[in-house]
């Protein structure tokens, strides 16, 4: 029998995205052999469906179906308006780095403002300058693999040792291109002993139907205390996958959140890594999803080393036909005995129609551990939604603080005043717009 190989339209148009992307991709003739082979792994896998068990309820060959062409090279009326967006949404104080389409936008960046604290140049300057480690993954997720194919810049800052940040660093995705894929990556090195609060927003300025894919490599140093804030607020027809890998040294804290508030179709992909003893991990979420949006966050921690403590809190609240997914495993080496491990994943659905997964997972390789992990769905308390009624609130007003107190238990987590009052605000913009 003579067996052919048969590409799939969408396996078509992504190699010919590829072909026609290829001279505007930074790099060396090495770099790009590192894009190539990444892309035959993306060729040879696809995008991902729900036959692979990560992507079980995620299908994006069903939910978006291709992969749109690269977007071009904002100019100058793309900067203007990109320019009101970071306005809207930068954090008051915080040094920004910002990302116009995928590409960065030194003139709406705070640079020099932040030139006595990190180190900083982008992923174009060390693709060019350097050999392509950076693109370099071992990974077989598709869109990882495709990213590393496809990313066109990026932001890459170095913390030194000991540093203290006088303030936040907010790198902003601003989308300006409709119809268009923006593939950025970016890389984090945080010294030791360091303390620092990184912000990533991902907002539009007059976009529809655009798609992202993100990555971000992350390592931590021993004795360090870090606050990383991701907050996705991308057009409501938009596509946005982002993932993140992330290595923690001994004796540091991270303190991870996600909140979602927008895009058609979106996933949070996390891996990290307990690498060094002593560290402890919190990672909170909040899905804020109505009409039809699909939010997906699936994690995985992975303690290698003794006595490391991780926490993870999340909060979907779902209306209409929207649909939420949590995936989070916790795994434990052999050798990392004295974890302890407990994650719980509420979701409130406000509508017959909402759809909420949640799949917690824990694999344990020691036997002297702690670990635990809880799923809950359910509407809001009638009882409750009578009493505050019963008391003159309008319904919309009175399931609107019975949310923001559902929601509150991961917001809280957050440790900076200020910054946890931003995303209140954040969160309270989306009850406003569902009213």
């Amino acid at each position: 029998m003579n067996v052919a190989l048969v590409k799939t339209g969408d396996g078509r148009a992504v190699s010919d995205l590829f072909t026609s992307a290829e001279g505007r991709l930074p790099g060396s003739p090495a770099v790009a052999a590192v894009r190539r082979q990444a892309f035959e792994t993306y060729e040879r896998l696809g995008l991902p469906h729900r036959r692979i068990e990560e992507w079980k309820y995620t299908d994006l060959r069903a939910l978006v179906g291709e992969v749109l062409p690269l977007a071009a090279a904002p100019g100058a009326a793309a900067l203007s308006r990109a320019a009101e967006a970071v306005k809207a949404h930068a954090f008051a104080g915080a040094g920004k780095l910002v990302l116009v389409d995928g590409v960065f936008a030194a003139d709406l960046s705070d640079v020099k403002a932040l030139a006595s604290e990190i180190g900083f140049t982008t992923l174009r300057e060390t693709l060019e300058k350097q050999s392509g480690d950076l693109l370099a993954t071992a990974s077989t997720d598709a869109m990882i693999s495709l990213n590393a194919a496809m990313a066109t810049d990026g932001v890459v800052v170095s913390i030194a040792d000991g540093a203290q940040l006088s303030a936040p660093i907010q790198i902003i995705h601003v989308a300006t291109a409709a119809s268009a894929s923006a593939f950025t990556r970016s890389q984090l090195r945080i010294g030791k002993g360091v303390r620092a609060t990184i912000i990533e927003s991902f907002v539009a300025a007059g976009a529809a139907a655009y798609q992202v894919n993100d990555a971000v490599l992350v390592t931590i140093g021993d004795n360090a205390d870090v606050a990383h804030i991701r907050l996705m607020d991308d057009a409501p027809d938009a596509v946005n996958i982002t993932s993140e890998i992330v290595t923690v040294g001994a004796n540091t804290k991270l303190n991870f959140f996600n909140m979602t508030t927008g895009g058609a179709v979106s996933r949070l992909q996390g891996f990290i890594t307990l690498a060094g003893e002593g560290s402890e991990l919190a990672v909170n979420g909040v899905n804020l999803l109505k009409k039809t949006e699909h939010g997906d966050t699936t994690l995985v921690v992975d303690h290698a080393l003794p006595h490391c403590t991780s926490r993870e809190i999340f909060r979907a609240v779902i209306d209409d036909r929207a649909h939420s997914v949590f995936q989070g495993r916790i795994i434990v080496r052999p050798d990392a005995q004295k974890t302890d491990g407990k994650m719980m994943t509420r979701a409130l659905l406000l509508s017959d129609e909402a759809e909420a997964d949640n799949k917690p997972e824990l694999e344990i390789f020691a036997d002297d551990v702690s670990c635990g992990h809880g799923a809950t769905a359910g509407a809001l308390d009638d009882s409750l939604l009578f009493y505050l009624r019963a008391r003159g609130l309008p319904e919309k007003d009175a399931q609107a603080l019975l949310i923001q107190a559902f929601v509150g238990e991961a917001i809280e987590q957050i440790a900076d005043d200020d910054l946890r009052e931003h995303v209140i605000g954040i969160a309270e913009r989306w009850l406003e717009r569902r009213s």
